[in-house]
């Protein structure tokens, strides 16, 4: 049995938020997002463009335990371009390999 997972700091409307990630998510490149805080439980739906996708799985990873597999369900085709984009969005913000995320994968369960 899995461990109870602490409570939510956000709500799951923010989960996906940035312009360019929605678009992803919608052609079905971005199938996880990292947060800091956790978002969603399992069984949520988020919605975007008229579609919904079912948050699967949540759990928690080091920055330095991803690898190129985890950038590519972040919508990105390896790590370092997910970590620029990352320090991108958070100017000023160093990247530390033993800062815990909480993953949320979601997938698609409407189909095309």
């Amino acid at each position: 049995m899995s461990e109870a997972l602490p409570p939510k700091t956000c709500s799951i409307d923010r989960l996906v938020t940035v312009k360019e990630d929605v678009a992803k998510v919608l052609n079905g490149a971005k199938t996880a997002t990292r947060r800091n805080g956790r978002y969603a439980d399992p069984g949520e739906i988020m919605e975007h463009g008229g579609k919904k996708f079912e948050v699967y799985n949540v759990y928690q990873q080091m920055l330095g335990d991803m690898s190129d597999e985890d950038a590519r369900r972040e919508g990105f085709p390896e790590m370092e371009s997910y970590k620029a984009y990352i320090l991108s969005l958070h100017k000023g913000m160093p990247w530390i390999p033993q800062a815990k995320v909480w993953v949320h994968e979601f997938r698609d369960i409407e189909g095309d």
